[in-house]
């Protein structure tokens, strides 16, 4: 009796193990797929910036023809397809979330700035910040901190940053606004 137990129990053990590894496969597959399919890991939740904040982030800036403007975090590319068509100015906006970026090249179509405004869809920290005449961002207090030496150290000197809401801690700003309760700032970049 005692070897039929072990040879019933031998052959449920070789089922089970056969019918795990056919299934290894699909559970392995179904993991990579969630992973690559996993939305990018934000730094910012995505809150859009009212209209009139907007418009007081450029007014602002002192946007001219001519100004490079990027925008951190840009959303759905409110800020840059505003500046394209007040101003005509050239606008990158960055996102690392692909649905923003989406939503921003739609809105850019629809306002028929395509030829002034590109969105990226990458890591804010990686964006090259050299050319950039006017930076415009909504964020927070951390990651502004965490951008402020990289804006020091490599936007030129006179470019101006504007932020909604958060401020860039002991870096004090040379205006200060309120719009319908909410703080817009602006700093110039000092020369090093």
């Amino acid at each position: 009796m005692k070897k039929v137990q072990d040879i019933a129990l031998t052959r449920r053990s070789v089922f089970a193990a056969a019918a795990a590894l056919v299934a290894a496969p699909a559970i392995i597959r179904s993991a990579v797929a969630q992973q690559v399919d996993a939305p990018p890991r934000l730094d910012v939740p995505f809150v859009p910036t009212p209209q009139q904040v907007v418009d007081k982030m450029l007014e602002l800036a002192s946007i001219n023809k001519g100004d490079f403007l990027i925008d951190l975090g840009s959303g759905d590319g409110r800020i840059p397809v505003t500046a394209a068509q007040r101003f005509g100015v050239r606008a990158l906006g960055v996102d690392i979330n692909p649905q923003r970026i989406k939503e921003a090249n739609d809105r850019a179509r629809e306002a028929n700035v395509t030829a002034l405004v590109e969105f990226r869809q990458q890591d804010l920290f990686e964006t090259d910040l050299s050319q950039c005449d006017v930076l415009t961002m909504y964020l927070l207090p951390s990651v502004n901190l965490k951008l402020r030496p990289k804006i020091l150290s490599t936007m030129k000197p006179g470019a101006r940053v504007v932020s909604h809401a958060f401020d860039m801690g002991d870096w004090t700003p040379e205006q200060k606004v309120s719009v319908d309760g909410r703080s817009v700032m602006l700093w110039t970049v000092p020369k090093r």
